[in-house]
């Protein structure tokens, strides 16, 4: 098993400070990472604090080696002021993606670049052959890194689908395969391999943590994200937090019901995950004599799928519009952000396909939002659940998220 060496920054409920100075820590990381940098003066203008005690604050971080020091910025009456700046190396995280094709396993740095990654393609997920790829891509992860920065990853995320054992016949999975994930221990059996913190959460729920952390170029307050992956589901941001809900499962609109009219004609509900996900897109694809392996071998170029390309997504903007509609009604969101592991001119397309349908569709009683392509893409899953070691750390995000 491999130990981590850093008591303090692996703190199981994050970093070891609390109260009051603590909170007053993470406002200023929060601050600094959307604003890319920012000298003491203006920190201490946007959150309230004594310029004395963001002072205290500031030093303690750099002395951390948390932030940096930029270049100083001259041409003001006065002494130069010096921005600061999250330190790439201040500390990481790594990232355990199980999809329904494929394992992930990613190591990001404190501003959400990626270290080190590594993929393993598979026809449905198994916990022996989870735990093999686990145990050997750790070490290679953590070969990225010098000893010393080794020492700096906070905890492992993982993301995977949620109740991923109730989805056997369109993962094409054998059920009693599928059911050893209802017992699976994350915490228990990733411990066996290396002791850091475990945090478990939906896998749409974690590519909307690394939208809002290292993208969001609009500066979105309240969104719904939606990630079109093997299957469709999304994540919420409230007042600019990842809202994960009291289960950690709020924004799955892969389970929303949509009416439909069955083959006798009467009426019955199809949930969205059976209308605007990829696997649906595979099924149409072979039902038309094309090889479906380029869907999931590649996310940048799928080449020419002809007609049912156009239908699929024509089929998925039908339900992003839906989603979105049914979203608005509840809460007044800004803006539905649009991303997945597809590429990105086909995701254009998707995007402008759910505008068209959202103008025309009945708005009264409804504000319009914007809706825009998200800024990570097919990778946002993998950054996510990276990313969740650094949130419980460092963000000022009240998210509740699992140990197990």
């Amino acid at each position: 098993m491999i130990k981590a060496k850093n008591p303090r920054l692996v703190s199981q409920e994050g970093r070891s400070q609390s109260g009051l100075r603590a909170h007053n820590e993470r406002r200023i990381m929060s601050l600094i990472r959307q604003q890319g940098s920012a000298p003491k003066a203006e920190i201490a203008q946007k959150t309230g604090l004594s310029a004395q005690a963001v002072t205290v604050i500031i030093n303690s971080l750099e002395a951390e080696s948390l932030l940096i020091r930029k270049e100083p910025q001259r041409g003001r009456v006065g002494q130069p002021t010096i921005p600061f700046a999250l330190n790439p190396d201040g500390a990481f995280g790594i990232g355990l993606k199980v999809g329904r094709r494929s394992y992930d396993l990613t190591l990001i740095d404190l501003v959400g670049n990626i270290r080190a990654t590594l993929n393993e393609y598979c026809a449905y997920p198994t916990v022996n052959s989870l735990l093999t790829f686990l145990e050997k891509g750790i070490s290679v992860l953590k070969m990225s890194l010098s000893d010393e920065l080794a020492e700096r990853i906070l905890g492992i995320g993982v993301a995977t689908p949620f109740e991923i054992w109730n989805w056997t016949e369109e993962a094409g999975a054998p059920k009693k395969v599928m059911n050893e994930w209802k017992s699976f221990d994350f915490k228990q059996r990733i411990n066996q391999i290396i002791s850091l913190p475990v945090y478990v959460c939906n896998d749409d729920t974690a590519a909307c943590s690394a939208e809002l952390s290292f993208g969001n170029p609009a500066r979105f307050t309240d969104f719904l994200y939606i990630f079109i992956g093997t299957f469709i589901g999304g994540g919420v941001v409230i007042n600019e937090t990842l809202f994960t809900g009291k289960k950690g499962n709020a924004g799955a609109i892969g389970s929303l019901p949509r009416p439909v009219l069955n083959s006798e004609g009467q009426l019955t509900s199809q949930q969205l995950i059976m209308q605007s996900s990829l696997y649906i897109l595979e099924k149409m694809l072979k039902d038309d004599g094309y090889n479906t392996d380029i869907v999931w071998s590649s996310k940048e170029y799928w080449g020419d799928l002809g007609p049912v390309l156009d239908k699929w997504i024509d089929q998925v903007a039908d339900g992003l519009a839906y989603a979105a509609l049914c979203s608005l009604a509840i809460f007044d969101f800004e803006a539905i952000v649009i991303d997945g592991a597809i590429p990105i001119n086909v995701r254009e397309k998707i995007v402008l396909a759910t505008k068209l349908k959202l103008s025309q569709a009945d708005h009264r009683g409804i504000y319009r939002c914007a809706v825009q392509s998200g800024s990570i893409g097919a990778k946002a899953q993998s950054i996510g659940c990276a990313n969740l070691p650094l949130i419980i750390n460092f963000s000022q995000d009240n998210v509740s998220l699992s140990h197990n």
